[in-house]
């Protein structure tokens, strides 16, 4: 991909103190138009930088909460359209900014808003404008936040051996927001951008206060499960039964806890029918689960068909069945039994009992 900058705003931010307390500022340093842009340092320092940022994978539904990349969307109310959304008003205005003066006073804005959110952190932060040749006429923005490096030297001379460099800066870890989102070349998003930061690094996301982010696969699945489990509430029990209540009360805990014991409230052709249902838009989905200290890992699309939950003498067993089983890492002697019959391991558990 080739990137021709037309602008780019140059800050620094600094803080100092914490907490409430904490001294937050920026400070303005230069901005550049296309020609001062291609004779300087900073040329060097984002060379391809911009094409690593729109090719970087991204999930619209990611495997978990805590992913380093995210799509966002414009939160737009219903019946408006975008330009009631103050944060995609300010990313029109620096995209479609007609001198460069107008592009350090709307891109400044940004700066303002970023020093403004409660985990700021000192760095270099830039605003850059560019336009992928290949494709558009109209350009994308980049916002890009060098965090500062701790204890870095330059090698100086024979004498001195290493100069102290101060507020030094590296594309290292740097966080990104690119808008439009991109999902392949010669495709734009008008609605959305792009953002990447540390995976526990909220707060490079907080400063676009008007922006939201998908939700993960596991918390759509929960409200998939949420909503059958309420529709066989309304099947099942009346509106005000003691029933009702009680399994009420049991999912708002089972939705608020992170290890969850099995619950023993539907037959297994119930689960099975419910969990086609999510298969069917996400074949992938994941299924994990513990038996005591035992982690089983499988697909979801596996319950019922080659994995198979039953009760022994009030005991859970895990049936699964396999055409292979294959041994990694540690060695031991159980790679050379001979399996009983299904029938006899079931009686051998059900005398334990």
């Amino acid at each position: 991909m080739d990137f021709e900058v037309e602008y780019l705003s140059f800050y620094v931010v600094q803080v100092e103190g914490k907490g409430e307390n904490a001294d937050k500022r920026y400070k303005h340093f230069q901005t550049l138009n296309e020609e001062e842009y291609e004779n300087s340092p900073l040329k060097d320092f984002l060379d391809g930088e911009f094409t690593k940022i729109v090719k970087r994978k991204v999930e619209r539904h990611p495997k978990n909460e805590e992913v380093p990349t995210k799509i966002g969307y414009f939160i737009v109310e219903e019946g408006h359209d975008l330009t009631s959304n103050p944060n995609y008003n300010l990313f029109h205005r620096v995209r479609f900014a007609e001198s460069k003066e107008v592009f350090q006073q709307e891109s400044e804005k940004f700066a303002i808003a970023y020093v403004d959110t409660s985990a700021v952190r000192g760095g270099a932060f830039i605003v850059a404008r560019a336009k992928l040749r290949k494709y558009f006429d109209d350009a994308f923005v980049f916002i890009l936040k060098c965090d500062f490096e701790q204890k870095v030297a330059s090698i100086s001379d024979e004498s001195t051996l290493i100069r102290q460099v101060e507020m030094a800066i590296t594309t290292k870890s740097m966080k990104s927001i690119h808008y439009p989102y991109m999902p392949e070349e010669g495709m734009i998003q008008d609605n959305e951008l792009k953002i990447n930061q540390a995976s526990h690094a909220r707060y490079f996301e907080d400063f676009l206060k008007f922006v939201e982010y998908g939700q993960s696969m596991p918390e759509i699945v929960k409200t998939q499960v949420i909503e059958m489990v309420r529709g066989h509430m309304e099947e099942t029990f009346e509106p005000e039964s003691e029933e009702r209540e009680q399994l009420e009360n049991a999912m708002e805990i089972w939705a608020a806890s992170e290890k969850r014991e099995l619950q023993e409230r539907f037959e297994p052709e119930q689960v099975i029918e419910a969990a086609a249902q999510l298969i069917e838009h996400t074949p992938e989905l994941e299924l994990k689960m513990k038996l005591d200290h035992i982690s089983v890992k499988g697909l979801l699309a596996d319950y019922g068909d080659s994995i198979h939950l039953a009760k022994i003498n009030g005991k859970y067993v895990l049936m699964i069945e396999a055409d292979s089983i294959i041994f990694e890492k540690g060695f031991s002697p159980v790679e050379f039994v001979k399996p009983d019959e299904v029938g006899t391991v079931i009686e051998r558990i059900r005398q334990k009992g």
